[in-house]
């Protein structure tokens, strides 16, 4: 005897979707949570000459990594620095990418202790070349002590 089960084109279609739609969910879920996609897109608000203020905040892991903040809006600093709340970290260096694409390295080196800033750190071409990208490498002092709360600051 010969038995022919028929499964419904309706049930079917709907079971892909489905599928489909929790394996497009949980790709996301894993992109999102990983370090290395970690950015962030911030947009400073303009203000007097000569006052600072918020480029951006990212959260600092354990062990080294690389953060980098996408700036929009204005941005033409002259100086920026860093403040580190939530644990100590290590700034290890930064690359700034102008408006123009061109990429300036700067060594920094400096341990920056909890609750502490880093040096003003000056920008060549101040008032010509626009800040677009801030890439800075680091490592935290030990996992014990937290995650380090990473603010950045600019100057015009």
């Amino acid at each position: 005897m010969y038995c022919q089960s028929r499964l419904n084109p309706l049930t079917l279609r709907t079971a892909t979707k489905n599928w489909r739609f929790a394996a497009a969910i949980t790709i996301l879920l894993i992109m999102g949570s990983t370090p290395t996609f970690a950015q962030l897109h911030t947009a400073p608000r303009n203000g007097p000459i000569g006052s600072w203020r918020t480029v951006g905040s990212v959260e600092a892991g354990f062990q080294a990594d690389h953060k980098e903040i996408i700036v929009h809006g204005f941005n033409d600093f002259r100086r920026i620095k860093f403040k580190v709340t939530g644990a100590p970290l290590n700034l290890q260096r930064l690359v700034i990418t102008y408006q123009n694409g061109t990429p300036e390295q700067i060594e920094v080196r400096h341990s920056i202790p909890e609750g502490g800033e880093s040096r003003e750190i000056d920008l060549p071409g101040a008032g010509e070349r626009r800040v677009r990208r801030i890439d800075f490498w680091y490592d935290t002092k030990g996992f014990l002590k937290g995650r380090a709360h990473v603010t950045v600051f600019g100057m015009k």
